[in-house]
Formats: C-alpha cells, structure tokens, sequence
C-alpha cells in the first residue's frame, strides 16, 4: 500500500498518537521516512516498537520519533548473537525518550534483563509479564511485582489481553 493512502487514513482517525509495529519496523525504516515525516510534519506524535536488533537511521531519529524496545531473552529460543545486536541497542538506549520492555516468564528471567541492562545500558526498564489470558497474565504480575519493585524498574500489564483477550488483529 503507498504510503500516502496509509496516511490519508491514519489523518481521518484523527488520533494523536500513532504506534507502528508489527515484525520489525525498522527494517522498512527508509519506506516508513515519508509517512513518518507526513504525521509528524502535522502533529502527530510517533512510536515505533522494535526488537532492537536493527540501528535506526539517523533520518527517521531526526524526526523525534519515540522507540518502544522489546530485546527478546533466551526463552524466546533464539541465539543471543541474533537477538541481542549491540550497537542497535546503544544508539536506541542514546535516543532521548526510547524505554526498554522486556517480557518474563518467571522471576528467574529478571537476572537475565538485569545482565542486558549492565551491558547494554537499556533503561528505563519496563518488565511485562507473559501471558495469553488475563489469568496468566494476572498470575505473572503477582510473581514479578515484588521483584520489580526492588530493583527499581516499572512494571506493565498486557492491556491488549485484558481487552481483547487471544484475539488476533486488534
């Protein structure tokens, strides 16, 4: 879909925040510049939510877009050479603005944030619980909470579970 129709219909929403997401943003970085540019240019505030394997360009940093990062852990099954990328993550962690999301499946896993923050600066920190029912979700806030709480980072729901629950699309 060319861009301008993208944006036609995210200017007749009318909202004043757009999030881009979906598989890695960034790696359409140089096709999203000129919707990026288009929203902004009329106010819009701009989000990208990334795994933080891929550097963004300086262009679309430019345009004082905002960086949701999610760096994946070892339980997503991949090698940390793959999902852990260095300097994508410190010129991320040096965009003013840019938070660090990370997703836990137990208590265990904050030792493993803990470790990616010391070595790649990623903060603020930002820990979601997994889950696919507000059950599991509610389940993983209650193990977590504490744990966050003492090593002074924020904790998060999954919004779009309470809402929606496992429907996809939404």
């Amino acid at each position: 879909m060319p861009w301008r129709t993208v944006y036609d219909r995210l200017a007749a929403m009318e909202v004043p925040l757009v999030v881009i997401s979906g598989g890695e943003p960034l790696n359409q970085q140089a096709r999203l510049r000129p919707l990026i540019a288009a929203l902004t240019a009329d106010g819009h505030r701009l989000e990208i939510e990334t795994n933080g394997t891929v550097t963004p360009a300086a262009a679309l940093v430019d345009l004082g877009v905002r960086f949701n990062v999610s760096p994946k852990l070892a339980h997503a099954g991949d090698r940390e050479s793959r999902r852990l990328r260095p300097e994508a993550l410190a010129a991320l962690a040096a965009v003013p603005g840019t938070a660090f999301k990370f997703v836990c499946r137990s208590v265990g896993d904050l030792d493993e944030v803990a470790t990616v923050v010391a070595a790649h600066g990623t903060r603020p920190v930002w820990i979601m619980p997994e889950g696919r029912t507000a059950d599991d979700v509610a389940r993983g806030l209650q193990e977590l909470g504490d744990e966050v709480v003492a090593r002074g980072w924020n904790l998060t729901t999954r919004l779009h579970i309470a809402v929606w629950g496992e429907r996809r699309g939404k």
